[in-house]
């Protein structure tokens, strides 16, 4: 029995080819419905022969020349022939998922090498449906992206290492280098994806994650950045600690306040040793009117602290 109308509908939204098979053959005459979303390519021997375009078309020697021309139709075309017909989506599939499935060795500029782990998301579309079907599809009646997804993933990952290379520097700097190493692993790419009819249209890095004892130095580097002046953070936090020993003159929190004043106690007095060191450095090497002042100065505060100047 000839097959009299062919097209395709995809429910599942992941389809990327469907092979029409109908269970019979194809007569001029037929009708070809394809959607705005798909071409249809014809296929004879394993040779793609022509392709079809969004519309209803009609089966005629005049559409279809090349296969008409192969098969060389007897009895004025009106007999069957056999052909396969692939509809292939022309949508961009989105949520596609990448990561390494073991580290990739980075040569860090400041911690030398370091293991990375890294994922992401990335979209895909055919752009050349013949060259798709004969590189990746071959003979399966269907094919998914999840089909084609692992391979995918893999050509990724195989280029990171090199954008890392030739984009990062230090880990250090990962934040706001994540846009910069999505484009530069999208270019990436761009060779190895055409060469199978597909284009990345999106690349999206999740997060590039060193080992943890790695991430407990960045932790530690940043809480360091984050104190910037230790002297003054000193300062500060002493200052905090006798506030909160005069709220809590008794009780647990009394002696709890007692040890810390004990402390910044300590503190303070190795502070004011400072600078009371500075004080009489900056008099021995100032001038003798500097050197006056400090003097002076020096005196009252003995004075005022009951130390017996000779």
């Amino acid at each position: 029995m000839a097959i009299e109308v062919m097209e395709w509908k995809d429910d599942s939204g992941r389809e990327i080819v469907w092979r029409f098979t109908g269970g019979g053959e194809l007569k001029l005459g037929a009708q070809l419905v394809v959607s705005e979303n798909q071409w249809a390519v014809f296929f004879r021997d394993g040779k793609a022969l022509d392709t079809f375009s969004a519309g209803r078309h009609t089966l005629t020697t005049a559409n279809v020349p090349l296969l008409t021309r192969l098969i060389g139709l007897p009895f004025g075309g009106t007999s069957p022939f056999r052909a396969d017909v692939y509809f292939v989506a022309k949508k961009v599939f989105t949520g596609l998922k990448w990561g390494t499935r073991e580290p990739v060795v980075f040569r860090d500029a400041e911690l030398a090498m370091v293991r990375l782990r890294a994922n992401g998301a990335f979209a895909i579309r055919v752009t050349d449906p013949q060259l798709f079907v004969n590189q990746i599809v071959g003979s399966q009646g269907r094919y998914t992206t999840d089909a084609v997804e692992s391979y995918l993933r893999d050509i990724i990952v195989a280029r990171l290492n090199d954008v890392l290379g030739t984009t990062l520097k230090t880990i250090f700097d990962l934040p706001r280098q994540y846009d910069e190493l999505a484009e530069g692993l999208k270019g990436r790419v761009a060779g190895d994806f055409a060469k199978y009819g597909l284009e990345m249209t999106d690349f999206f890095v999740g997060a590039i994650t060193p080992p943890e004892e790695v991430q407990r130095v960045i932790d530690e580097r940043t809480g360091m950045a984050a104190v910037g002046d230790q002297a003054a953070y000193m300062r500060f936090k002493a200052a905090q600690a006798l506030g909160d020993a005069a709220k809590n003159p008794s009780g647990e929190g009394g002696a709890a306040a007692s040890g810390v004043g004990l402390g910044v106690g300590a503190g303070l007095g190795l502070t004011m040793a400072g600078m009371m060191k500075d004080a009489l450095t900056g008099s021995a090497t100032g001038s003798s009117s500097g050197g006056v002042a400090t003097a002076a100065a020096t005196a009252k505060f003995c004075a005022g602290c009951g130390t017996k100047r000779g």
